[in-house]
C-alpha cells in the first residue's frame, strides 16, 4: 500500500471496495454505499422548516435485499484501522446489522455485535456473503426451514418503488424470524404516522408467500381504520381479501378484514365468529391493540382466544399499560419499538410548536353570583367551576368565543387553509365551537359552508365530509371540531394545526391525539406542526413516558368494570340534566406561552428567554467574543444555525418580543447582552443616512440598494448568496453572472460588494 496521503474517497476507491468485491459481495445488488437511512430532522426556524443532516453508512451490505449484514465505516489513511469502529457500532445498533467493521485501506476492524468481540483481519480476509451469512444462522441458531421463511423477500411495486425504511425492515424481519422460531404473541409498538399498516402488509406477504400462514384476519374497531387500510397499503391483497360485512363471513377468502363488532353479538348466545373453526386463521394482526383487545373482560379478547392458535400480532403507537389493562399481559413485551422521538430526529415525523393559551377563568376559576340563573333560568349551582368544569359541567359561552378568537388569529397570522383539527370536550361543545369559528370567519365561510364542519360520531352530514378533509388535494374542509372521532387511526398528512380545547387524562389518548399532526408531507408544505393549547395538556410533553417507551402502573388484573368500547364510531354518553349555560361572563386571555423542546426532545420548563440568554453565553460568554465571530463569519447563517442546534431559538423569542423586522444580530445582542435593538429597517436607513452608497453609480448603486431593501425586508440572507438577484427587482438587470461582469468587474467583485455592504450594516 502507497504511504502517500490519500483522501477518505481515494482509499475506499483503491482498497476497500475491491476488497469487498473480491469477497464476492455483488456490487449491483449487496454493496450500498453512502446508504442514508434518515432523512435528516426538520428544524423550525423562524416559521420555516428545514432540513438537518441525514445519517448514512459508508457501506452497507446485504445477504438478501432485505437482509443487511454488515456496515464498514472507512477512514482516510491517517487514521488508524479502527478509528471508525465505534460510529460504525452505533449506526449498527440503529440499524439491527450483526457485524461491523471500520477501515483506512490497510485492512479491517470486525466487531461482532453478537458476541461483542473484535479481531483485525488483512484485506484479502474480508469474509464473503455465505461465510457472514452462515455465522449468523450459527449465531441465532436459525435451522434451514426457518431460514427458508425469513429470507422470504419484500412486496415490490415497482410503479411506486416503495421500499421499508430501516426501522419498518426491523420491525417486519424481527416479526418474520419470531414467528419462524416458533413466537405466537407479538407487540410492535410503533409511533403514529411511521407506517404501521405498511410493516403489517410487509408481514402478511412474506408469510404468506413463505406458506407459513393462509387465512389471516385483520382486526380494528373503526370502518375508516379498514377502509383507509384496504384502499391503501393492503390493496396487492384485493383479489383475495374481503371486509366482514352484516356478520357474514365467506370461508373462500384469505385475507379477513373486520371490525370487532362485526364478530360479536351480544345478545346471541352463538357468535358470528363461532361459525368457523378455532383453527380457521392462523394469523391474525390487531391494530389500534391500546384499544379493547388490551382489557380482559372486552368482548374483542374473546375473539383472540377463541383463535387461540393462531399467531397475533398487536400493533400500536401507544400501548396501554394501566392496574386494569395491559397490552404487553396479553401479547408479551415489544419485541421493537420505535418511538415518536426517533421519528422526528430521523426526519420522518413532523417536529411541532406548542403555544399555551390560558383564560383568567380558567387559572382563576368561576364562582356564580348569589342566584345566579343561566340562559335558561335555572339557578345554577353555588360552588367553584374550573377548567375541568367548563363545557362538561358548566358552559362559559365568552370562553368559547374566546378560544374560536384565538384560533383564528394565529390562522391569519399563518395561514387561514391549515388544515385544523379543534378537539373539544363533547359533540355539543364541538358544535358551539363550530359556531364560533363561523362568526370569526365568516368572510371564509361565505365563500364556502364545508370551511368549518364539525366531525363528531352522531353527525352524519360531518362524517360525510371525513374523506374530503383527509384528502390532500382538499381544501374543504379546512376547520373540523370534533371531540374523539379524529383522535386515533384517522390520517390526515397534510394536518398543520391542532387545538386542544379538552381535558385530556391518559398519555394514551395525548399521544394519539398529538399523533394526527405528525405526518410530514413537504410537497403540500406540511413540514411541522403548531399546537394550540388551551386547557394545559402541554404538561404531558415534560413527562418522560411521552417521548418514550411506556412506563405504566404494574398490571394486577381486572377488578372493576372496564368501559366497554362503543360502537364503530364513538359518540359521546346521554346527558343526563343539561349543562347550565352562562352568557355574560367576560372571559380574558390571561396569558400566551410558547414552549420549546431542545434537542434531545426534552421541554424546556423554564422562562424561555433566561434559558436562550444562558444558552448563548455557553458560546460566546461576552460581547466582543460574539462581535469578533459576528464579523469575521463570511456567512453570518452559519451562526444562526449553530444557535439553532444549541436550542436557541430565534423565531420564538422574536414572536414573544413583539418585533417581527428585529434583526438575528440585534436579537442576539439584545437577549444575551441587554443591548438596545434595532429594527432591520432602521440598519438600513442608517447605511443611507451615512451615504455609503454614494461610491456606487447607475445600476451598481441601484442593485445594492435593493439587496439593502430585500434585506430590510426578510433578512441577512438576501447579502450571503447571488441568488436573490434571479428575484425582482433585479431581473431587469440581466441574469446575476451578467450584473456582476457588466456592473461589479465580474463575480468577485460582487461578492466584495455585497460583503462590504454586510459589514456597513452592523457598524
Amino acid at each position: 500500500m502507497s504511504y502517500q496521503k490519500l483522501t477518505e474517497e481515494e482509499v475506499k476507491l483503491r482498497y476497500i471496495t475491491p476488497a469487498i468485491e473480491e469477497a464476492g459481495w455483488d456490487k449491483h445488488s449487496q454493496i450500498r454505499m453512502e446508504y442514508h437511512f434518515t432523512d435528516g430532522e426538520m428544524l423550525i426556524r423562524d416559521n420555516k422548516a428545514v432540513r438537518g443532516k441525514p445519517k448514512f453508512a459508508d457501506y452497507l451490505l446485504f445477504y438478501e435485499s432485505n437482509i443487511p449484514l454488515a456496515i464498514v465505516e472507512a477512514k482516510d489513511n491517517t487514521h488508524a484501522i479502527g478509528d471508525g469502529i465505534q460510529q460504525a457500532i452505533n449506526y449498527a445498533e440503529t440499524l439491527d446489522v450483526p457485524y461491523v467493521y471500520s477501515s483506512n485501506g490497510s485492512g479491517f476492524l470486525e466487531h461482532d455485535m453478537k458476541k461483542a468481540t473484535e479481531k483485525e483481519i488483512a484485506l484479502k480476509e474480508f469474509p464473503s456473503p455465505d461465510e457472514l451469512w452462515s455465522r449468523y444462522l450459527d449465531e441465532e441458531e436459525i435451522t434451514p426451514d426457518q431460514e427458508e421463511i425469513i429470507t422470504q423477500p419484500y412486496y415490490y411495486d415497482p410503479f411506486t418503488k416503495k421500499t421499508p425504511r430501516y426501522y419498518q425492515r426491523i420491525a417486519i424481519n424481527k416479526t418474520i424470524e419470531a414467528i419462524a422460531k416458533g413466537k405466537d404473541r407479538i407487540l410492535l409498538v410503533m409511533a403514529t404516522g411511521t407506517g404501521k399498516t405498511f410493516t403489517a402488509f410487509q408481514i402478511a406477504h412474506r408469510l404468506k408467500e413463505a406458506g407459513l400462514k393462509k387465512k389471516i384476519l385483520y382486526l380494528a374497531d373503526r370502518n375508516i381504520l379498514i377502509d383507509q387500510t384496504m384502499d391503501g397499503d393492503f390493496k396487492p391483497f384485493k383479489k383475495v381479501m374481503t371486509k366482514v360485512e352484516k356478520r357474514e363471513l365467506d370461508s373462500s377468502y384469505e385475507l379477513f378484514f373486520a371490525l370487532y363488532q362485526q364478530l360479536v353479538k351480544s345478545d346471541q348466545e352463538k357468535q358470528p365468529y363461532e361459525d368457523l373453526d378455532p383453527s380457521f386463521f392462523d394469523l391474525i394482526i390487531v391494530d389500534e391493540c391500546h384499544r379493547g383487545s388490551a382489557a380482559e373482560d372486552s368482548e374483542w379478547r374473546e375473539i383472540l382466544e377463541y383463535f387461540s392458535s393462531a399467531t397475533q400480532i398487536g400493533m400500536t403507537a401507544t400501548p396501554k399499560e394501566t392496574k386494569y389493562v395491559s397490552n404487553i399481559h396479553y401479547f408479551g413485551e415489544p419485541l421493537y419499538t420505535y418511538s415518536l422521538k426517533e421519528g422526528i430526529q430521523d426526519g420522518f415525523l413532523a417536529p411541532y410548536k406548542v403555544i399555551r393559551i390560558a383564560f383568567d377563568k380558567d387559572l382563576e376559576g368561576y364562582r356564580p353570583k348569589k342566584g345566579q340563573k343561566d340562559s335558561e333560568g335555572n339557578l345554577v349551582e353555588d360552588r367553584i367551576y374550573n377548567i375541568k368544569d367548563f363545557d362538561r359541567e358548566i358552559i362559559l359561552e365568552n370562553r368559547t368565543k374566546e378560544v374560536a378568537k384565538r384560533i383564528t388569529e394565529f390562522l391569519k397570522k399563518t395561514d387561514r387553509f391549515s388544515k385544523t383539527i379543534v378537539f373539544c370536550v363533547d359533540t355539543e361543545h364541538a358544535d358551539r365551537m363550530r359556531q364560533a369559528l363561523i362568526n370569526e370567519n365568516s368572510d371564509l365561510y361565505k365563500e364556502n359552508s364545508k370551511y368549518i364542519m364539525r366531525i363528531t360520531g352522531n353527525d352524519e352530514e360531518g362524517k360525510k365530509q371525513l374523506d374530503y378533509f383527509i384528502d390532500e388535494n382538499s381544501r374543504y374542509p379546512t376547520i373540523v371540531t370534533t371531540s374523539k372521532l379524529l383522535t386515533t387511526g384517522v390520517d390526515c398528512k397534510t394536518c398543520k394545526v391542532i387545538a386542544l380545547d379538552t381535558n385530556i387524562g391518559s398519555m394514551t389518548e395525548f399521544k394519539q391525539v398529538i399523533g394526527r399532526g405528525t405526518r410530514l408531507r413537504p410537497e403540500f408544505d406540511k413540514n411541522y406542526f403548531t399546537i394550540l393549547d388551551f386547557r394545559n395538556n402541554s404538561r404531558n410533553f415534560a413527562d418522560p413516558e411521552f417521548m418514550g417507551e411506556p412506563n405504566g402502573e404494574e398490571y394486577v388484573g381486572p377488578k372493576d368494570p372496564i368501559p366497554r368500547e362503543g360502537p364503530d364510531e364513538p359518540v359521546d354518553p346521554v346527558v343526563k340534566k343539561p349543562k347550565p349555560k352562562i352568557k355574560d361572563v367576560k372571559v380574558h386571555k390571561a396569558f400566551e406561552q410558547y414552549q420549546c423542546f431542545d434537542s434531545e426532545g426534552k421541554l424546556i420548563t423554564e422562562n424561555i428567554i433566561e434559558y436562550s440568554h444562558d444558552k448563548i453565553l455557553e458560546d460566546f460568554p461576552n460581547l466582543e467574543t460574539f462581535l469578533n465571530k459576528w464579523n469575521s463569519s463570511m456567512k453570518k447563517q452559519a451562526i444562526i444555525d449553530e444557535l439553532y442546534e444549541h436550542d436557541v431559538f430565534l423565531d420564538v423569542l422574536r414572536e414573544i418580543s413583539g418585533k417581527e423586522d428585529m434583526d438575528d444580530f440585534d436579537l442576539i445582542c439584545h437577549i444575551a447582552f441587554d443591548k438596545k435593538p434595532l429594527t432591520r429597517q432602521e440598519r438600513a436607513n442608517n447605511v443611507k443616512k451615512r451615504d455609503y452608497l454614494s461610491k456606487y453609480e447607475g445600476v451598481a448603486r441601484k442593485v445594492l440598494e435593493g439587496l439593502l431593501d430585500k434585506y430590510a425586508s426578510s433578512g441577512i440572507e438576501n447579502l450571503e448568496s447571488t441568488d436573490v438577484l434571479y428575484n425582482e427587482p433585479f431581473r431587469q438587470y440581466g441574469e446575476p453572472r451578467n450584473i456582476a461582469e457588466k456592473y461589479f468587474g465580474g463575480k468577485n467583485g460582487l461578492l466584495e460588494a455585497m460583503s462590504d455592504l454586510q459589514r456597513e450594516l452592523y457598524v
